[in-house]
């Protein structure tokens, strides 16, 4: 997926968690041979070193430690690396998809600085995939195999976190709003729902109908090209969008056919995925945000995924 201008696949609506993170030392199986040999595979062209984490690592701030490990733990050997790879993560944790997602990946692309590799916990894993998984095949992305829970260790010494929560449950189950309508008027909301898109257009909606687990969204046939990427426009003479996994998830703009909307969209297999959709606004926030399309750099979502 080339880059684009504009907005990512989630908004940022709530803060940061706060997040601590704890060494948890499991009396298990799992021996320090067994961990050793776990991490063992792994080798650096260059030597470790421990590093301040930059400000330009949006993705790791307010984490909970100030230095990190470079090269970290996915093998990433330069800063310049860690930036453009971990900026595509930056809009999942914002969707508050499991209190443990930001602990979880910057425990990886920012490793804590300690006398050895420390990976997380094979449950810390697991529960944030099974947390995020739906949000994110919401709009194409599937979980990475760089992420495969089974790789991360059981026992011995992990990455865990400490939530400042009134739940000790993990979130899971659906979001209650579908994620590519759980958006907000502003700047970052549509830059970000832009960049999980390959195109984007001005119209209105025909016809939404319930197929299976997932909703279709019929469009007008009278559409303004926002953004085209590497379709044609005879691609969307016919455009029919699949909004995934939405039948049953709440959608307030599907419920307005008579509006203007900023809609978006990417093709995965033979179905072309509604990613994000946006009143069509004549504020000046709006057309500020679309003006800084031309030039907004978007992270590069097919490295990682």
């Amino acid at each position: 997926m080339e880059n684009f201008s504009g907005a990512s696949f989630w908004r940022i609506s709530s803060p940061i968690w706060t997040l601590s993170l704890v060494l948890v030392v499991a009396v298990c199986e799992a021996s320090e041979y067994e961990y050793l040999s776990w991490n063992g595979g792994h080798s650096y062209g260059k030597a470790q070193q421990c590093i301040d984490i930059p400000e330009e690592l949006r993705l790791c701030h307010n984490v909970g430690y100030q230095q990190m490990l470079l090269p970290n733990l996915l093998e990433h050997e330069s800063m310049a690396e860690i930036k453009q790879q971990a900026g595509s993560w930056v809009p999942l944790v914002h969707k508050a998809c499991h209190p443990g997602t930001q602990v979880f990946l910057c425990s990886l692309f920012a490793p804590v600085c300690m006398d050895r590799p420390v990976f997380p916990c094979r449950w810390l894993c697991e529960a944030v995939r099974d947390g995020c998984t739906p949000i994110m095949e919401s709009f194409g992305f599937p979980w990475p195999e760089m992420l495969t829970c089974s790789k991360f260790p059981v026992g011995d010494v992990c990455i865990a976190m400490n939530v400042t929560s009134t739940s000790e449950s993990p979130i899971s189950g659906p979001s209650p709003v579908c994620p590519p309508c759980d958006n907000e008027q502003s700047i970052d909301a549509v830059l970000e729902h832009m960049c999980a898109s390959e195109f984007a257009i001005k119209t209105k909606i025909k016809e939404v109908k319930k197929e299976n687990a997932d909703r279709k969204v019929i469009l007008q046939k009278r559409k303004k090209i926002v953004k085209l990427g590497n379709f044609n426009k005879n691609d969307l003479k016919k455009l029919v969008l699949i909004l995934k996994n939405g039948a049953d998830c709440p959608c307030q703009q599907l419920d307005n056919l008579g509006t203007n909307y900023l809609i978006m969209g990417r093709k995965v297999g033979k179905q072309y995925l509604l990613t994000g959709i946006h009143k069509w606004d004549k504020s000046g926030k709006f057309r500020k945000a679309l003006k800084k399309l031309k030039s907004h750099k978007c992270p590069a979502f097919e490295a990682v995924f």
